[in-house]
């Protein structure tokens, strides 16, 4: 097996709180790892460690053997989709403008077209992004993620906001990736039942790493489930 990444006593302490506290783990090529955790549970701040956007951490992140505050060359290997992108309704981009950021050479221009077809959003090329549902604005972006050819695709909450039929399609997408394709998947999401079908493996991080393993491990632990599902509540009860 081949680890794409590798995660050693990862901590990162803000002022007044300890977002993640000592996480270790790894993610082998080919894996779907789903991260499941309460709102607060520090998802976002590992995903801000793992693209270099947070460097004040104690502990070490590899990917692909090389850790990345010596190199930054993994970056390319990358496809990451935010949780809810920011971009002015009226902004004059079309979805090829969007997906064309993407492109690290201006030479791959076929690869956009190719991706449009595989997201089934080909005959939204010319829209504007600010036109788009949330579901197709979302494929948008995956398809800006995905078009040049990423070993490894990090989503954060990526159908936060979306309807039923998007996030179905959507879900089948990323399974068509993860299987055919063999894009390692990282996925943070708020929706088990989703991860339960989708990720062949889990993390359930609540600033410490509660549990790391085989999703089926995880969901046919009826104990397992209910003691996580206690402690999201209570850190759910806590926020509000």
């Amino acid at each position: 097996m081949l680890k794409v990444v590798e995660i050693n006593n990862l901590t990162v302490q803000y002022p007044d709180v300890k977002a993640l506290d000592d996480i270790s783990l790894v993610v082998n090529q080919g894996d779907f790892l789903g991260i499941i955790g309460p709102n607060g549970a520090g998802k976002s701040t590992l995903f801000a460690s793992m693209l270099g956007l947070n460097t004040k951490y104690k502990g070490t992140i590899k990917f692909f053997d090389e850790d990345i505050k010596k190199s930054k060359n993994y970056l390319k290997q990358l496809g990451y989709v935010p949780q809810k992108p920011i971009f002015e309704k009226n902004f004059p981009v079309t979805v090829t403008d969007v997906v064309r950021m993407g492109l690290r050479k201006e030479s791959d221009e076929n690869k956009i077209d190719k991706i449009l077809q595989q997201l089934w959003i080909h005959e939204l090329r010319e829209r504007r992004i600010g036109e788009l549902s949330g579901g197709q604005q979302q494929r948008v972006f995956i398809a800006k993620a995905l078009v040049n050819n990423p070993k490894i695709l990090i989503l954060d909450e990526p159908v936060t906001g979306i309807d039923q039929q998007s996030i179905d399609l959507f879900y089948s997408i990323l399974r068509e990736l993860n299987s055919k394709q063999k894009i390692t998947i990282i996925w943070s999401s708020h929706d088990l039942d989703a991860v339960n079908k989708l990720a062949n493996h889990v993390a359930c991080l609540n600033r410490t790493l509660f549990f790391h393993g085989e999703s089926e491990k995880f969901f046919s632990d009826d104990a397992l489930v209910k003691q996580y599902s206690e402690a999201s509540m209570q850190e759910h009860m806590h926020h509000h």
